[in-house]
């Protein structure tokens, strides 16, 4: 079976052009998060703040990989912060859109929140866009500190004291860039990829990942989740249906496997620890029995078989270079409790 198809984009040439099409997956993703949420497969009262218009509503296969994309990044994004609760933690986002997950975490366990600074990185189009929904929504602002909080929705920059967004093109970073937005080098950081890295030159994804084992001095780690193995028949049809928007997965190519993404975090400096699942290693080996058969009443899944595939081409990777053990409870985590 073949992956879903979607409509095709014209992808234009020019790279401006590009990076629209790349900031429009955002919208794509916001989509599907809420899909998700109104199928019942997440809790998440935030998601629906961020799409504007009605829900659209996704294959049950999607709603699925979304669930277990959200539930694996949910698990080492909760290990990190429970770590040293006392001890002060730093969250950077890379191409974070439209993502709900500092809402959610100020919202569910506030306790973390006065020892956590946490940064989202965009473009200014994509920042602005998310400010707007922001600012104009009490839900929102209320999980914020309003004594100290500055908005430039033109510019696409907002700050608080916990929670900030920085417009930013991250090509440019860079092991010794000129960038700091108050990020904190000094302080224990989780970096957060969510599909974004995908979309840069190996030489522009290498850079940054270097930049963060090179600049931070503190323990650093790092999740990643991505798609995988696009030498096969499989793989080769979804790349294809994704280039006929004029989406291209440029590190597909060189990180295609979950090997391959651990010796890219091991060659890049997390040297205390690399580890990486597939959707469907996350499915079977993290989620319990009693979930699992929850989830799988939610919908009836026809599409087991390509299921099983779509699963084994998308992987959550996560990595750590640690001074002080925060990371240490990631070390069990490859085959999940």
């Amino acid at each position: 079976m073949n992956p879903i198809r979607f409509p095709k984009r014209d992808s234009g040439s020019s790279v401006e052009e590009k990076d629209r099409i790349v900031q429009q997956t955002d919208q794509d993703a916001s989509q599907s998060r809420l899909s998700a949420v109104e199928a019942g497969y997440l809790e998440d009262p935030f998601a629906k703040l961020f799409v504007a218009g009605e829900v659209q509503r996704r294959y049950p296969l999607i709603n699925r990989g979304t669930y277990i994309r959200t539930t694996a990044i949910d698990k080492l994004v909760s290990n990190f912060l429970s770590s040293f609760p006392d001890t002060p933690k730093q969250i950077i986002s890379l191409g974070a859109g439209s993502d709900t997950r500092f809402f959610r975490i100020a919202s569910a366990n506030p306790s973390v929140i006065p020892t956590l600074t946490y940064r989202e990185l965009d473009f200014r189009a994509v920042t602005s866009r998310k400010i707007a929904s922001i600012t104009t929504s009490p839900a929102l602002q209320s999980l914020l500190s309003p004594e100290d909080l500055s908005v430039d929705q033109v510019n696409g920059s907002l700050t608080s004291t916990h929670y900030s967004i920085h417009p930013l093109d991250i090509r440019t970073l860079h092991p010794s860039s000129d960038f700091s937005a108050s990020i904190k080098t000094s302080l224990p950081t989780l970096f957060i990829s969510e599909c974004c890295l995908i979309y840069l030159s190996p030489t522009e994804a290498d850079a940054i990942l270097k930049w963060m084992t090179t600049d931070f001095s503190s323990s650093v780690g790092i999740i990643l989740y991505e798609p995988i193995g696009g030498d096969d028949a499989f793989g080769r049809v979804m790349i294809q249906n994704l280039a006929a928007r004029g989406i291209v997965l440029k590190t597909l190519k060189k990180y295609s496997s979950l090997e391959r993404q651990v010796e890219r975090l091991r060659v890049l400096g997390f040297t205390d620890g690399q580890l990486a699942v597939n959707v469907k290693g996350i499915h079977d080996g993290w989620v319990s029995a009693k979930e699992r058969g929850r989830i799988a009443g939610l919908e009836m899944l026809d599409e087991v078989e390509e299921w099983d595939m779509l699963a084994a081409h998308y992987c959550v990777a996560w990595g750590w270079r640690d001074r002080g053990e925060v990371f240490a409870g990631w070390r069990d985590m490859g085959q999940g409790d």
